[in-house]
């Protein structure tokens, strides 16, 4: 089933999530915004849409020396206002874009949220030049499994199990890179909190959980990085 959309009516919960990781995460590790720039097609005069960009974390690991044209694309208008220019609302279903026009479209955590993950990957591969490229990262079902006990990801549109798969009914190469490791840190009682309530848990069952929780806690952070092309 598809994942739960709540990014215009509660904006705060998807900011809780970006903080508790960004002030979390391995520091000896790459992020994954900034791998993603790693694996761009390397050309001048760039175009990247990135699709479901909220307010705009792609746009803002861009590297200094990397001159590309970041697009945000997403149908919240509330996380899509801080997005910097130029940025459109419109569905990962129906692009605004032209055939062939842009060099990248990028897809982060977001796939899983759509009824027909299939619909939006091969408008992807619509708006793109033939030499150009898809990038989409997702979690796994198995993430976190140290929360086992309070949390469990449910299974999803597009887990990191079957997004290979599913790319490959649209893409001729698909690359895909893992992740499994112990990546990210919860240091306090608070901090368990905040990430459970940013996977959706309700404010009072996740504090509840989060007290329960012998503190600081490493989780295995599991999920898959797709690089895709004609």
């Amino acid at each position: 089933m598809a994942a739960p959309w709540d990014y215009d009516q509660n904006p705060a919960r998807y900011r809780l999530g970006m903080r508790v990781t960004s002030d979390s995460v391995d520091p000896t590790v790459t992020p994954l915004y900034a791998r993603i720039w790693e694996i761009m097609p390397e050309r001048a005069g760039l175009v990247v849409a990135d699709v479901g960009s909220a307010d705009g974390p792609l746009a803002a690991a861009r590297p200094r020396e990397q001159p590309a044209r970041v697009v945000g694309i997403d149908r919240s208008a509330v996380l899509l206002a801080r997005h910097p220019h130029p940025a459109v609302r419109a569905d990962a279903v129906a692009l605004p874009l032209a055939d062939s026009s842009v060099s990248a479209v990028v897809a982060v955590n977001m796939l899983y949220h759509l009824t027909d993950p299939l619909a939006a990957i091969r408008e992807a591969r619509r708006v793109l030049e033939p030499d150009g490229v898809f990038v989409a990262a997702t979690v796994s079902r198995h993430d976190s499994p140290e929360l086992a006990a309070v949390w469990r990801p449910a299974p999803s549109t597009f887990d990191a199990e079957d997004a290979a798969a599913l790319a490959s009914r649209v893409f001729e190469r698909v690359d895909a890179e893992w992740w499994d490791a112990p990546l990210v840190t919860l240091r306090d009682h608070a901090a368990v909190r905040d990430y459970l309530i940013a996977r959706w848990l309700p404010p009072e069952q996740a504090s509840a959980a989060a007290v329960a929780i012998a503190t600081p806690l490493t989780l295995t952070k599991r999920g898959v990085l797709l690089r895709c092309s004609h």
